[in-house]
């Protein structure tokens, strides 16, 4: 199992850009290169970032969001996911921009996500008491999590480490969150926005 040199890793781009996309990718590969992973495994991670600003898109980056994967002991992946990819059982995320971004660059274990999955709750319940309807804001279906593939994407996650931790480390912060109330874990405290907020943070995530 490679170990990563947290201290090493710099900002690279902001959440969903390309330059940060293909970072986490990258990492992804390696870090399944380098697990014992048994060699029927079939198992893709995918996240799509959906209604980003326009400033992260470009001719040759028409989709914010990245992939890795192994098939029975072919590891691949990239920014242009593929319906292969898709097809597969893993993890597919497909969420609104502005509804995760600015959490995604908080440092944390597994009782951080716990937190950080609660805080989101509690964001989307408010936003639809505020709308009066439920947001489509984005979400898993049916993730599949092996155990091989949790060792090693979580390894050294108490410690800083892991695949989140890695990704948070080389995302900029991104202009739109500034000055907006946010939880410890960073995700948008809507209860403490002020009504100009909460109708920018709604348009942000293309509610």
């Amino acid at each position: 199992m490679i170990d990563i040199d947290m201290s090493s890793l710099q900002e690279i781009g902001e959440f969903g850009s390309q330059a940060w996309s293909e970072g986490c990718s990258g990492f992804g590969i390696k870090i399944l290169e380098s697990a014992d992973l048994p060699s029927d495994l079939v198992w893709a991670f995918s996240e799509i970032y959906t209604s980003p600003p326009k400033r992260l898109l470009s001719e040759t980056y028409d989709q914010t969001g990245y992939f890795f994967m192994v098939n029975k002991g072919v590891i691949s992946g990239g920014t242009n996911i593929t319906q292969e990819c898709l097809s597969l059982p893993g993890f597919h995320a497909k969420m609104k921009w502005g509804y995760i971004c600015n959490q995604s660059r908080t440092l944390y274990g597994f009782e951080g996500q716990r937190q950080r999955t609660e805080e989101e709750k509690t964001l989307r319940d408010e936003m639809e008491k505020y709308l009066g309807y439920s947001p489509e804001l984005g979400g898993v279906d049916n993730p599949f999590w092996p155990k091989p593939i949790i060792a090693a994407l979580s390894h050294g996650v108490e410690d800083g480490g892991g695949l989140h931790n890695i990704a948070a480390k080389m995302q900029s912060k991104s202009p739109e969150y500034d000055g907006m109330p946010v939880t410890e874990m960073g995700v948008p405290d809507f209860s403490k926005m002020l009504d100009e907020q909460k109708k920018a943070f709604i348009k942000l995530c293309s509610v």
